[in-house]
């Protein structure tokens, strides 16, 4: 991974927090980076990046409050997803991952390649959002 590469990702994480760049431009930024996927951990508090050869950057991320609750509520998950993607002036990522955290989702992985985002829970259990058209 080259220099360039660990600025787009460590930028793009800055950005996700502090409310500059949405889920799209991130996006658009990681893929033109050479990305392939990312994956957030709520347990750990840290974001990893991946390239098609292997290569990976983990990062830590500024924790969000409360835990990850035992179960993994995908109605609530749901909800969750249509806010950020209206982002509402009462919309923060750190709010997303605190609620998140709550509807016991412990982390989730974005995949450029399949145009999705795969959350899961501590049991495993999983919900699947498809990028939007």
């Amino acid at each position: 991974m080259d220099a360039h590469q660990i600025a787009v990702a460590k930028s793009c994480l800055d950005a996700a927090h502090d409310g500059s760049l949405g889920f799209p431009e991130i996006v658009g930024r990681l893929m033109a980076a050479g990305f392939e996927s990312y994956a957030v951990d709520y347990r750990c508090n840290t974001q990893s990046w991946y390239l098609p050869d292997g290569d990976h950057l983990t990062l830590p991320m500024q924790p969000a409050a409360g835990h990850v609750a035992s179960t993994f509520d995908v109605p609530m998950i749901e909800r969750l997803v249509r806010w950020a993607q209206t982002n509402p002036a009462d919309y923060s990522y750190t709010a997303f991952c605190e609620k998140a955290k709550a509807a016991g989702c412990a982390g989730y992985i974005v995949s450029f390649l399949g145009r999705r985002v795969v959350y899961f829970g501590r049991s495993a259990a999983t919900h699947v959002e498809h990028f939007p058209a």
